[in-house]
């Protein structure tokens, strides 16, 4: 499709260039975030995944006029059900005029979308049929990242500029991951149709794991723009709630969705007013979402039935331990060390061995951690991660070794490109430095 001005990335910034109506912005916003994949995958699900990218034109080019007709004459009464409508005459035009799929009968679908506006915007179809679009992400052939990418700009409305910025990569990398996700969804013939609900059930531990990854996308960056990694978090518990409807008594759902808020829950503490990075032991508990907490704990339990465990439980159950003690002294490190023992089993990487060895230390047995993380130094899963050396140079630290420790430390700078990591390390090497001098 063809517009008269270009929709994305920029299509936010003229929203901030054109009019001051501060409302109107605010509400247009939070319909890129609620509204954006409805709109998309319902119309995919209409007219096909070969219709997606017309799709999100059509729903970016929907917005916008929302934007510009509600600046001038208000807000509608049912703002989404404006859009939904809008959205919708464009699309069945848009393919009556281009006729881009012979098989499909376009005065049926006319007179479907008539029948009940309100019911088919707010019917759970649209709901099935985002998750069958996660689905479908999962299936695809591609790396991870991409699979990241397509969910967070197809069904969450973020941009390319937004996604450069959450996720540390060049703009024109995200415009290329997008487009092999797209590539492979028109060359594996993939569909929406084969998708149903046994379907979804069970496939709903792969729908787990991409959004597992989706969420620590957004809580293990530490870009200087952190709103966008918060709201990359959120888009990932809001999918897994809309899991977590379809299958409310899915244990490993409820697992995933309390850590998730366990996480979640501590967000407020772990950058300081000026963007540092605040480390655990020094976080502010009062400034900890008790809401979240207690929404996590809820889930959690609800997760203990049935008979499979997921690491996603023993995840949580860790997450649960940290948000519930009084302080880093009350926490019950052998119950955690048990916890990251029973997942090691599950899910045997690294990074859980180098989990297990800070909570030695924390236990007292610092000399076993060291030796442990010098052994994984040997890992090329992990030798090339910033957190095991900034740990080394952290331990060596406390056994006096400030020679070794500094040369930790400067070798985690090298490692990492993120601007508020390298601040930290470099305090840390710095108070070793001044401990060595003293």
């Amino acid at each position: 499709m063809n517009f008269k001005y270009p929709l994305d990335p920029c299509i936010k910034v003229q929203m901030n260039m054109s009019f001051q109506n501060e409302e109107v912005k605010v509400v247009i916003e939070t319909m890129f975030r609620t509204q954006y994949g409805k709109m998309v995958s319902y119309l995919t699900s209409k007219f096909g995944l070969g219709f997606l990218e017309d799709a999100e034109d059509i729903v970016q080019e929907t917005l916008f006029t929302a934007f510009q007709k509600w600046a001038f004459v208000g807000i509608p009464e049912n703002p989404e059900a404006w859009i939904f409508v809008v959205a919708r005459n464009k699309a069945y035009n848009l393919v009556k005029k281009e006729q881009k799929s012979s098989d499909l009968d376009v005065e049926k679908l006319v007179g479907e979308f008539s029948e009940n506006e309100d019911r088919i915007f707010l019917n759970r179809e649209i709901e099935d049929n985002m998750l069958r679009i996660i689905l479908v992400c999962c299936n695809l052939k591609l790396p991870i990242e991409s699979k990241v990418v397509f969910i967070l700009s197809c069904l969450c409305g973020f941009s390319r500029k937004e996604l450069s910025q959450a996720l540390l990569v060049q703009e024109e990398t995200i415009k290329k991951r997008l487009f092999r996700a797209k590539r492979a969804i028109r060359s594996q013939n993939l569909s929406l149709t084969t998708a149903d609900e046994k379907t979804l059930k069970n496939q709903a531990g792969a729908i787990c794991s991409i959004l597992y990854i989706l969420f620590n996308q957004g809580y293990n960056s530490s870009s200087r723009k952190n709103v966008l990694n918060k709201d990359i978090c959120f888009e990932a518990m809001r999918l897994t709630k809309l899991l977590l409807n379809h299958f409310p008594k899915d244990p490993k759902i409820h697992a995933l969705f309390a850590l998730m808020c366990l996480h979640s829950a501590r967000f407020m503490s772990r950058m300081d007013e000026n963007g540092a990075i605040v480390l655990f032991r020094d976080q502010d508990r009062n400034l900890w979402n008790t809401e979240l907490i207690k929404s996590g704990i809820h889930h959690l339990a609800r997760a203990s039935s049935g008979e499979v465990i997921t690491a996603y439980h023993f995840e949580a159950a860790i997450a649960a331990e940290h948000c519930t003690a009084n302080n880093l002294g009350e926490t019950n490190w052998a119950f955690v060390l048990q916890q990251y023992q029973r997942l090691y089993q599950l899910k045997p990487t690294p990074i859980i061995l180098l989990n297990m060895a800070i909570v030695k230390s924390m236990m007292g047995r610092t000399e076993e951690a060291i030796n442990e993380l010098l052994l994984l130094q040997d890992n090329p899963q992990l030798n090339t991660n910033y957190l095991l050396y900034a740990s080394l140079g952290e331990l060596l630290g406390l056994q006096k070794k400030y020679e070794q420790a500094i040369a930790a430390f400067d070798h985690a700078m090298e490692l990492t490109r993120s601007f508020q990591e390298r601040m930290l390390l470099g305090k840390k090497k710095t108070h070793i430095e001044f401990l060595k001098k003293s």
